[in-house]
């Protein structure tokens, strides 16, 4: 199954969080410290986006803004197949 058309549903029923990188809005899975994520199924316990790789290219050192703040990416990851990236985040 294509990941991209999870994270398209996921962002029609308001369950991400738009990621602004320069000029270019997407919609991730955010998960911030001790924050209730996917609806209070589960507990994050630090700055993380997972996104589609098809949507946004990431790198250590690139600033992302979410929700009025600047976050500098700590890390990347292929999760799975490669298909999906997990960002790791510290506020900048």
């Amino acid at each position: 199954m294509d990941v991209a058309l999870i994270y398209a549903a996921a962002q029609r029923s308001g369950m991400l969080t738009p990621v602004t990188v320069g000029a270019v809005t997407v919609h991730c899975s955010f998960r911030a410290p001790d924050e209730s994520v996917l609806d209070g199924f589960a507990l994050s316990r630090a700055h993380q986006i997972d996104y589609p790789a098809a949507w946004l290219s990431l790198s250590a050192g690139d600033v992302v803004q979410i929700r009025g703040d600047n976050y500098q990416v700590l890390e990347v990851r292929a999760m799975g197949d490669g298909s999906e990236m997990r960002a790791s985040l510290t506020l900048a």
